[in-house]
């Protein structure tokens, strides 16, 4: 028989557009559970190209709504979690096979002005021969353009949501997929892999690139939505750039890719649009990595070989199937597919910056008398205090230099690399004790995954809650963790963060 009480929301699917729904329809004072087959961010979410941004490109197909919609909410995720989404400043550079100067300049212009005023610094022109970014570049590049976006830990995000949504009353399902789901009268009743049963009302489909098949094979719907799938694959090499900043490449065929410093010793190069036939297993084809090397290597200074690549990874993104367009040129906006006859709606597209918004929107139009309230909250760990800086991130960078004060029996960088991935949680792990470092980790942090995060094996860890399997862990099967110091879930922050000296 199914549990009771009856679910407002059941949610398939824990990427960021389900984590985030999640979070939003608790919030708001319903009953909601959020049930995922994998790993939170297992999926796309968790192999995207880790920026928050309005889409400059978007500009060329004329698409401004999406572009200020992304650039609002790119203002607001840097105010929300500063300790794991913090400003990007890119390199443009001017390149004889890419777009003129004045059209960058244009849409650089642009882009500024579709902006919130209190946003990032504006577009200014670069001499590369003058610049220190600019000796990572060959020297036939002599003029580019600065402006700023934003870098998010998308997995993180991910699982900071979900842990949003759980400490709100939402129950948090992993590893364990729904493998029935039968309608009644009042909605739903779906199963699990494991025996759990549980009645909705309304079933939100997020699978990300599995809507389609979940739609269908799953919910035994008769109208899912078709979806152009598109692999997006990236390497992971040696450290190419110079300074804290990104290039942006221009490509011959229309495309751009990105060249991102990455976990402080890498470098972060993606992304392409490979159509593919199926979600399951991307992987990072011969091609795309033959593509990727050429982008990086008609640019830089010295050529990058297979020989320099620590890690490869690709996602799938689910596009909206528009005919007659190429994947370039699909829209990367969302929509939702309220499916005849059913209480259910599948989500289609979006990307990483706008998952607040479309979670809005969609409990919105499923609960039009609840209030909306993710506009200004923060995300567990961005509660920083004032410090006197400008911007949160300013703040958060005054904040953990007062932390490692605090602290001065601690290695001040280990002190900066709790705080970058805990934010305000990493004073109280640091009152309690980190315990024995294991595998590049402390037990408490260990410990915190498990019990706060959802993580359930040590791919789970190396990859998703961080990226230590880059260096302090070989690449292995995944496995169960061995517990070590398992905590029961505790309060948010135990001890009010200060910017204060220590006594």
């Amino acid at each position: 028989m199914a549990s009771d009480p009856i679910l407002d929301l059941a949610i398939i699917g824990g990427g960021v557009n389900g984590a985030g729904v999640a979070r939003d329809a608790a919030g708001r004072g319903l009953a909601v559970a959020l049930i995922e087959a994998g790993d939170l961010g297992g999926g796309t979410s968790g192999a995207s190209t880790k920026l928050i941004h309005g889409g400059l490109r978007y500009l060329e197909f004329g698409d401004l709504a999406l572009v200020r919609k992304s650039l609002a909410e790119r203002d607001r995720i840097l105010r929300a979690a500063p300790h794991i989404a913090w400003p990007q400043p890119f390199l443009l550079p001017v390149v004889p096979w890419g777009r003129p100067a004045l059209v960058l300049r244009a849409a650089l212009f642009v882009y500024d002005a579709l902006a919130p005023r209190r946003g990032l610094p504006r577009t200014v022109p670069v001499d590369l021969r003058a610049d220190p970014a600019g000796g990572a570049l060959n020297r036939t590049l002599t003029r580019a353009f600065r402006f700023h976006d934003g870098w998010i830990d998308d997995s993180r995000l991910v699982a900071l949501l979900a842990r949003d949504a759980r400490e709100r009353g939402a129950r948090i399902l992993t590893r364990d997929p729904v493998v029935e789901a039968k309608r009644t009268e009042g909605g739903w009743v779906l199963g699990t892999r494991s025996g759990e049963r549980m009645s909705a009302r309304h079933v939100v489909n997020a699978a990300g690139p599995w809507a389609e098949r979940v739609a269908r094979d799953i919910l035994g719907l008769a109208d899912p939505p078709a979806l152009r799938l598109v692999q997006g694959a990236h390497l992971v090499t040696r450290r190419v750039n110079r300074t804290d900043e990104a290039f942006l490449l221009q490509q011959p065929d229309g495309r751009i890719v990105f060249i991102l410093p990455y976990e402080r010793d890498w470098s972060l190069i993606g992304t392409t649009e490979t159509p593919v036939e199926g979600p399951d297993q991307p992987t990072v084809t011969a091609a795309e990595e033959a593509y990727l090397l050429a982008a990086a290597n008609a640019v830089l200074a010295r050529p990058l070989t297979s020989a320099d690549i620590r890690h490869r990874f690709a996602g799938i993104r689910p596009l909206v199937f528009e005919p007659g367009k190429s994947s370039r040129e699909t829209t990367r906006d969302w929509r939702f597919v309220d499916h005849r006859g059913a209480a259910a709606t599948t989500i289609v597209g979006g990307k990483l910056t706008t998952f607040r918004r479309l979670a809005e929107a969609l409990v919105s139009a499923l609960f039009p008398r609840t209030r909306p309230w993710t506009a200004e909250a923060v995300l567990p760990g961005g509660a920083i205090p004032d410090c006197g800086g400008k911007t949160a991130r300013a703040n958060f960078v005054l904040w953990a230099q007062a932390l490692a004060r605090r602290f001065p029996d601690h290695d001040p960088r280990i002190v900066a690399r709790l705080a970058g991935r805990y934010g305000a949680e990493a004073e109280a792990m640091l009152e309690r004790g980190l315990g024995a470092k294991r595998g590049g980790l402390f037990e408490a942090e260990i410990a915190h995954f498990q019990s706060h995060e959802f993580a359930q094996t040590l791919e789970d860890i190396q990859w998703r809650r961080t990226k230590v399997g880059l260096v302090d862990f070989e690449p292995q099967a995944p496995g169960r963790i061995a517990s070590g110091r398992r905590a029961a879930p505790e309060p948010r922050v135990a001890i009010s963060p200060s910017c204060g000296r220590s006594a």
